[in-house]
């Protein structure tokens, strides 16, 4: 009887609740024998077996070090993450700083006896102006929405007031500019908004 015929033999008294047949060593040995179409000595079936312990333990030293090394890049990713949050900003604080410097050397010109208003007022424009430029690179968008429909996703009403020269929930004045991230609001315009007139 071959082990194929064993063991399809213990699925149907399974399937009819029989008690299984338990396959005897000889049984076994004789239906590896078929299989291989020639009888293997004791050695050889030691042989075998030997070889397969071997490439069971291949196999497990394969997958302990794959899990090692899936181990390391998880740890290796989590601190790549890390530092992308800690050092997000870098790049923003580097363009930031030589804004700081004009605005520093704005002030210790304005301290100057000679120091007159235009020349700070110069001064001053030219900050805004690199300000400006620091912005548009890294997507900030100001939002200055004066003569604008009012919108309420980007804007902040701080009061109403009648007019008969604006159409009604039009923006007549910005008392603070709004500003936007990647097409994200940072922060919403602050306006007044007209009213249709009594």
């Amino acid at each position: 009887m071959s082990n194929e015929e064993i063991l399809d033999n213990n699925q149907e008294d399974k399937l009819e609740g029989a008690e299984p047949q338990q396959a005897s060593g000889e049984e076994i040995l004789e239906a590896v024998n078929e299989t291989e179409g020639e009888a293997l000595s004791a050695d050889e079936l030691m042989e075998k077996l030997d070889a397969a312990e071997k490439k069971a333990a291949e196999n497990w030293d394969h997958l302990l070090r794959t899990k090692a090394e899936m181990d390391n890049i998880r740890r290796r990713t989590q601190k790549d993450l890390e530092n992308a949050h800690k050092f997000a900003l870098e790049k923003f604080i580097i363009e930031l700083l030589s804004v700081r410097d004009s605005l520093e050397m704005g002030v210790s010109a304005a301290s100057l006896e000679a120091a007159t208003v235009e020349s700070l007022r110069e001064g001053s424009e030219m900050t805004l102006s690199m300000l400006a430029g620091v912005f548009e690179k890294f997507n900030v968008v100001e939002l200055n929405p004066e003569g604008e429909k009012f919108n309420p996703e980007h804007h902040q009403a701080m009061s109403m007031q009648p007019s008969a020269e604006h159409e009604p929930n039009t923006v007549i004045a910005v008392m603070q500019k709004g500003y936007l991230l990647n097409d994200r609001l940072v922060r919403p315009a602050m306006v007044m908004v007209s009213k249709a007139a009594e």
